[in-house]
């Protein structure tokens, strides 16, 4: 860039001075954003594996294969120490009936099984510990839609929003309440 038609390249200073402060609050507001979404995922809120992987289930997530943010729960259940086999479905709702979860108010947009019980949604891994750890007599967990301060929704850390047991009937309660 040159400053008046001169052929030197220009200062900072003089960079400053043609340029308005508007364009300039708006490029460090996008720095910013950029600089906080790319931060190392560490900082996010995980409850410590309560057993070593090996111990652990397998997990088995039913999903389709263009959903992203069922892409961004599988990993934030492999980080909390949990081994995922994910199968791409194009038909995920055939996949909740197979395995007992047929009341639409229930459904989410990924369906999960794990040690004999359903997970559907974006349950939190602290809410699956509790289940597996306390085995109540429940076909599985759901967090009905798509809960947006939930675990591969945008937060790690559950707000704003009740996971549900449910029964083979569809009857459901609050399992846990955020």
């Amino acid at each position: 860039m040159t400053l008046n038609g001169m052929s030197r390249p220009i200062t900072f200073k003089e960079f400053i001075m043609k340029t308005d402060l508007l364009s300039i609050g708006s490029l460090l507001l996008l720095s910013a954003s950029v600089v906080a979404c790319s931060q190392d995922s560490k900082n996010t809120v995980l409850s410590p594996p309560s057993a070593t992987t090996a111990d652990l289930p397998l997990m088995t997530v039913y999903k389709s294969p263009a959903c992203g943010c069922c892409k961004d729960w599988i990993t934030y259940i492999e980080r909390a120490g949990y081994s995922v086999n994910s199968i791409d479905h194009d038909n995920v709702d055939a996949i909740k009936a197979k395995h007992g979860l047929t009341a639409p108010s229930l459904k989410s947009c990924h369906t999960a099984t794990i040690d004999g019980y359903v997970i559907e949604g974006h349950v939190p891994v602290t809410d699956i510990e509790r289940l597996l750890s306390e085995r109540p007599d429940v076909v599985g967990l759901t967090a009905p839609g798509m809960p947006m301060m939930s675990p591969g929704m945008g937060s790690e850390l559950p707000k704003d929003y009740d996971v549900l047991a449910f029964d083979k009937d569809g009857h459901s309660h609050v399992y846990s309440s955020y």
